[in-house]
């Protein structure tokens, strides 16, 4: 009788191994299908115009992963494309600036398409595409600011200016002669009240940055940095490119 039972009980234990792989297996492979129906963008979602994070869906916004947010902008627009060509589901993954580029190579996102440049220490981490944009350089400043008619790279001694903390904006400053670094700031948003507030006199950006700007403030101005005798930035940090993961071969 006890042989008997334990040779139910090892049967029912088999039973249900087989039961909870084949469940588990099922499940695994439905999430892998799902998973390799989305196509996960790395970005800020707090660059505009690049990108920024909205409430709807107006205007072909993207959901943000995680949130009940949206994520619209350049960036945005050029990764429906590719995700149109890819047949796959465009999700954005708001991450901070210093986390993109380990968001990438652990996998938790497919692509960076944040505005990013393809520096040469960005290269030795991560792949990227051909460039979608160039950009030119300029201080943002009010019209009223004394260096609103800077001419020079000196024009500027004097001035507080700073840039977004982990990008080439920040180390662009030193050129200017005689200015003071003010420490980075984590985004464009802090940027823009410390300079309506007159604890900056200005900080360094590309034109894109400005052009959003200007669009709900009028009463500031940039000055361009490019047109500048001594002012030099390398080719690889006047374009933006998108990163991909070294060894990704899908895209």
């Amino acid at each position: 009788m006890k042989s008997r039972f334990r040779w139910i009980i090892a049967l029912l234990t088999v039973l249900l191994s087989i039961f909870v792989g084949f469940s588990f297996n099922s499940h695994s492979t439905e999430a892998a299908k799902k998973d390799s129906n989305v196509l996960k963008i790395g970005m800020e979602a707090n660059y505009p115009p690049y990108n920024w994070t909205q409430t709807n869906d107006a205007n072909g916004a993207v959901p943000i992963s995680g949130s009940h947010s949206y994520a619209n902008g350049y960036d945005v627009q050029i990764a429906k494309i590719i995700g149109k060509k890819l047949h796959r589901k465009v999700v954005v993954e708001k991450t901070e600036w210093d986390g993109l580029l380990p968001a990438l190579t652990s996998g938790k996102i497919d692509l960076i398409i944040a505005g990013m440049s393809p520096t040469p220490e960005r290269r030795r981490a991560i792949n990227f595409s051909e460039p979608y944009r160039k950009s030119t350089f300029v201080v943002i400043t009010n019209k009223a600011s004394k260096y609103s008619n800077a001419k020079k790279l000196t024009d500027f001694k004097g001035a507080k200016l700073t840039a977004q903390q982990g990008t080439l904006h920040y180390g662009l400053i030193k050129q200017l002669k005689g200015s003071h670094r003010e420490p980075a700031m984590r985004d464009f948003s802090a940027m823009r009240q410390s300079l309506s507030s007159g604890t900056i006199d200005g900080y360094v950006a590309e034109d894109i940055e400005f052009q959003s700007y200007h669009n709900v403030n009028p009463n500031i101005i940039a000055v361009n940095l490019n047109k500048m005798a001594g002012f030099h930035v390398d080719h690889d940090d006047s374009i933006t490119s998108i990163g991909v993961k070294k060894g990704n071969t899908n895209f």
